[in-house]
């Protein structure tokens, strides 16, 4: 597949791309729910969703559509969460999504503001 060159095509290539995202997030929570009742279901859901936002936007990235630093966030910490559920490590994962929440607000204003300067200024 080559890398879209207009918006349009960027457009329909990203729709295309989160359309896959959310067929896999549906195919792995049927299942999880047909599988064995373990403790590590809920570790293995929650590195599922990370592997899967953080490959979204790796292929966005690839194709040259911009990325969501909102999922990229969230696929992290999603990784991170069931990566240490496996291992026994408790992570404060309201606590981190508010941390991140707030930096990801703050950073937008900053980068809008100096996008929004004018040359020389």
């Amino acid at each position: 597949m080559s890398v879209p060159q207009t918006d349009e095509e960027k457009r329909v290539l990203n729709k295309r791309l989160e359309t896959i995202g959310w067929g896999l997030f549906l195919v792995m929570l049927g299942i999880l729910a047909i599988g064995p009742k373990t403790v590590a279901k809920d570790s293995i859901g929650s590195i599922g969703v990370g592997l899967i936002l953080l490959s979204l936007n790796a292929a966005r990235y690839y194709f040259k559509i911009k990325t969501s630093t909102g999922t990229i966030i969230l696929g992290i910490i999603a990784l991170a969460s069931g990566v240490g559920d496996l291992l026994g490590v408790e992570l404060p994962v309201i606590e981190i999504l508010l941390i991140a929440a707030g930096l990801n607000i703050i950073y937008k204003v900053i980068v809008g503001q100096r996008d929004k300067k004018e040359p020389g200024s």
